[in-house]
């Protein structure tokens, strides 16, 4: 039989200990209520209403974040212009920011002369529209990441032999790319789905925590917390546990990596 080299594993103790960290919370957490007063949390009709609310506003959100990061991870993808690499960088400011600043920045814009005629229109402000922008605008960077790492690893002759063929470069990316990229799309969706289902800071800043108004799953669990429900809040974290462990498995279903 073979010996692992004493660095592999090295790295092998190191990846074991650290998954046996994460296992010890998840465990923890799963054990600390029962089935029963898990599934009694999850039926109260405010709680019914959050995960209701979370679902529809995650959809929307993720469907948006797909349409945005399509064209722009195409362009990221396929053109070189000057100053890509700045606008790479600005792409991923709603990575890096702190989420209670983008939340701040929210809230501040629609104050603005500008905001103030949007709001006129459709009122963002504390609405169940404001959720869902508030999720957007997070979800739609990383659906934009995913779409440009789809598209980097799809060769772009098919559609170059399709423009030598006298299609346009809209029809080149309607009916040579986007097929292609189907699997990467869906993956862009559920990743853009999950990240605006664990969304927190800009939704309480921006859209509130109001109870069967604009609550979603994230802030139950805090507004769970503030009252001292701790098995309220747990059962909620652990239906978001396995909600974000099938999108897991989704997002893997379709050979994409996160």
């Amino acid at each position: 039989m073979r010996r692992l080299h004493p660095f592999w594993l090295s790295l092998a103790l190191i990846t074991t200990a650290y998954l046996l960290f994460w296992l010890l919370l998840l465990g923890a957490t799963a054990t600390y209520s029962t089935p029963q007063a898990c599934w009694e949390t999850l039926m109260k009709p405010e709680i019914r209403y959050a995960t209701g609310l979370s679902l529809l506003t995650c959809t929307v959100a993720a469907g948006f974040a797909l349409i945005i990061a399509v064209p722009i991870g195409y362009l990221m993808a396929r053109c070189q212009f000057r100053g890509k690499a700045l606008l790479d960088a600005a792409l991923d400011i709603p990575i890096v920011l702190p989420p209670m600043v983008i939340g701040i920045c929210l809230l501040i814009f629609f104050q603005t002369p500008l905001g103030q005629v949007i709001e006129g229109v459709v009122s963002f402000t504390y609405t169940i529209a404001g959720v869902v922008l508030a999720q957007f605008v997070v979800a739609a960077a990383f659906a934009i990441r995913t779409m440009r790492g789809t598209f980097d690893h799809l060769s772009a002759r098919p559609e170059e032999v399709a423009l030598t063929l006298g299609a346009t470069r809209f029809q080149s990316l309607w009916h040579v790319a986007l097929p292609a990229a189907k699997r990467g799309m869906l993956a862009a969706f559920c990743i853009a789905w999950a990240r605006s289902l664990g969304e927190f800071g800009p939704i309480l800043v921006f859209a509130g925590a109001t109870r069967m108004r604009t609550e979603v799953l994230p802030t139950t669990v805090w507004l769970e917390l503030s009252v001292g429900n701790l098995d309220s809040a747990v059962s909620v974290s652990l239906a978001m546990i396995a909600i974000a462990v099938a999108v897991l498995v989704a997002v893997r279903a379709t050979g994409e990596k996160v």
